[in-house]
């Protein structure tokens, strides 16, 4: 029990790295219409300020592997700790654009040190037989950090003056936590013994092990370091790791090409296209926050005992068939002016000039919500188009919003319990001691790279080819991930780190 108990504590506190990513990723959200004005901001600039920490992130994914390897997980992790403060305070500060994004910069490569750092850490020194559990905490911290970040914006609103610098200062708060938390964390052993330092990792293991089981995986940790020189490039992508690289970077490619950022951070606008207010999106874009928030603890209880690779194969198949639903409500979706229609915007209060322009257009009927908008563009003007286009859509497009609500949630909870925590246990898992670092950073390159890629495209998607082409490619990606899974993922749960090595590298 004592042991059990030492690794989770350790486990938890690494974590509140996840957190803070989770927060930092995602306070910009609040943090948006303030800097507009402040700044004078215009549209690729406002989209600068967002995407400069995904730039970020993929810099310090890069980073990741190379200096963890070097100097130690728990060093880098103190330093990713040093850089979420001084982010905070300095983006808090700036009064002008081009200091503000270096501020955000530096934080979003902290973001991709720790996504990387901190799982392998945790799979580095937990029990084989917790390693999914303890390594998911991660993702849950994220999870966490994510919700919470939207409260304490909610509640730092309140504030009259410059409420943005303090939705920005207040991650000084848990990044100060963090900083000083590490230095109850042990270095990882696995680290202490390639630098020939045994007796401080026998240590670490004995805590997290007991007596017994450290001595054997101290024998299995010195077996796969006999070889002693640095790892390259040329050896990662050598013929002998074909197998773990297909694994690592395919699932790393999957993960986010199955659209998880287009839902989380479009949530509202999907809800939008479907008719909804903006207020009525906005709750059930928390809805959608919570969906995740509770089956990413059901991954956790179930990751250890029923095992990563019928996750991987359950959340497939409903994200799969939850894009299917979504792209089949949008398809059946229709955009029709008739009078009932006009009647029911006429008891929400619209003005009578606006109604009585809409008359004209009684009887028509469109293929898609864009014909519909450049229809309503011609006849009320841009103007009356902007001030009423919400209220209009969700009396003129007749959609089942249960239908894209449940195909949203569906897939938010098919994700969150399979390929959310599952793609970070395996590579924490399939990679060789030597070259865990080096590989991790690469597989998170090509994860973020495709993130930021689906955030960027989901927009135009919509505007240009429709929600039912983007959620039918969509569609595609599921069946790839599932015949992936199916195909190439090994189960790992309950195997020694070392023992993976031996089975999936190629002599």
């Amino acid at each position: 029990m004592r042991k059990k108990g030492f690794s989770v504590l350790i486990s938890i506190i690494v974590a509140l790295g996840g957190f803070l990513l989770g927060f930092d990723s995602a306070l910009i959200s609040g943090v948006v219409p303030f800097i507009r004005g402040y700044f004078g901001l215009n549209e690729i600039q406002l989209g600068w300020s967002v995407s400069c920490v995904l730039f970020g992130a993929v810099a310090g994914n890069l980073m990741a592997g190379p200096l963890s390897d070097r100097f130690g997980r728990k060093s880098i992790l103190l330093i990713t700790a040093l850089m979420f403060t001084i982010s905070a305070v300095t983006s808090a500060l700036a009064t002008v654009f081009w200091f503000f994004v270096v501020a955000r910069f530096l934080g979003g490569i902290g973001i991709g040190i720790a996504i990387l750092v901190a799982p392998v850490y945790i799979a580095e020194i937990a029990p084989a037989n917790m390693r999914g559990r303890l390594v998911s905490f991660n993702q849950l911290m994220i999870v966490i950090g994510i919700s919470a970040s939207f409260f304490s914006n909610y509640f730092l609103l309140q504030i009259e003056n410059s409420p943005w610098r303090w939705m920005l200062g207040v991650e000084t708060i848990p990044a100060v936590m963090f900083f000083f938390l590490l230095f109850i964390v042990p270095e990882s052993p696995r680290w202490l013994t390639a630098r020939s330092r045994e007796d401080e990792a026998m240590d670490v293991l004995v805590k997290a092990n007991g007596p017994e089981e450290a001595s054997m995986a101290m024998q299995e940790i010195r077996e796969s370091f006999k070889r002693t020189e640095k790892a390259t490039l040329g050896e990662l992508f050598s013929r002998k790791m074909k197998i773990v690289l297909v694994i690592g970077i395919g699932i790393a490619i999957l993960q986010q090409i199955t659209g998880i950022n287009a839902v989380l951070y479009y949530a509202p606008v999907i809800f939008e296209q479907s008719g909804l207010g903006r207020d009525a999106a906005f709750i059930q874009a928390i809805m959608v926050g919570l969906t995740n928030l509770v089956f990413t603890l059901v991954a956790m209880r179930l990751i250890d005992r029923l095992g990563r690779k019928p996750l991987l194969l359950i959340g497939a198949g409903g994200i799969t068939l939850s894009h299917l639903l979504l792209a089949l409500a949008f398809f059946s979706a229709s955009y029709r002016i008739d009078e009932n229609r006009i009647a029911n915007l006429e008891q929400d209060g619209l003005p009578l000039p606006v109604i009585e322009k809409l008359e004209t257009l009684t009887g028509t009927e469109y293929n898609s919500r864009q014909e519909l908008i450049v229809a309503l563009d011609g006849t009320l003007g841009k103007t009356d188009l902007v001030k009423y286009k919400l209220d209009l859509l969700k009396r003129l497009i007749g959609l089942n919003t249960l239908v894209v609500l449940i195909g949203v949630m569906g897939f938010v909870a098919s994700f969150a319990v399979s390929m959310g925590p599952v793609m970070w246990v395996l590579l924490s898992e399939i990679f060789p001691n030597r070259l865990r670092g080096l590989a991790v950073s690469t597989a998170g390159f090509c994860n973020g790279m495709i993130s930021f890629g689906i955030a960027l495209v989901f927009p135009w998607e919509l505007a240009n080819i429709g929600a039912t082409a983007t959620f039918a490619i969509y569609v595609g990606f599921g069946v790839l991930t599932f015949l992936f899974a199916a195909m190439f993922i090994p189960e790992t749960k309950g195997v020694s780190l070392e023992q993976l090595e031996k089975k999936l590298i190629v002599e």
